[in-house]
């Protein structure tokens, strides 16, 4: 199915180009959304109509971005669980409590925007995750896990 992009999406494409992907893809993620349309004519003239106004609100969402991101970058989030006398912990730290923590913190972030590259954090420690605040706007900051006795 071919459709055009309303949003710049990862491996796929950005604002305004018209790309071919599978139908499952478009009618059950990227139309729902709001990603995409059905590259259609008359879409294809209504969205050349709307580009301007489009371009403008992707902007305006990448500078809101980036400055949540300019403040969030170099956090430290301070996560207490329950650990064992050599340091592993009873569960782990999931992407879930490192938002939950966040939000607390001031900085409104869904668990789907936390990246953590070594999988859940499961010993006492410092450890260092990304944050996907825009598809170009990615923040390093450091998780602090203290143990706490059972």
């Amino acid at each position: 199915m071919q459709i055009i992009l309303l949003d710049k999406v990862v491996n796929l494409g950005t604002l305004g180009e018209i790309v071919r992907v599978k139908d499952g893809y478009a009618r059950n993620f990227l139309i729902p959304s709001g990603r995409a349309r059905r590259a259609t004519e008359a879409a294809k003239k209504e969205f050349e109509v709307r580009r301007a106004e489009l371009e403008k609100a992707a902007a305006a969402k990448l500078a809101e971005s980036q400055a949540v991101g300019e403040k969030l970058a170099g956090t430290v989030c301070k996560l207490t669980q329950k650990a064992g006398v050599d340091g592993r912990l009873f569960g782990s730290v999931t992407n879930a409590d490192i938002a939950e923590e966040l939000t607390k913190a001031g900085f409104p972030v869904a668990k789907a925007q936390i990246r953590m590259p070594n999988g859940h954090i499961k010993v006492v420690g410092d450890s260092t995750i990304s944050v996907v605040l825009h598809t170009d706007v990615v923040v390093d900051i450091t998780v602090s896990v203290y143990g706490e006795s059972a």
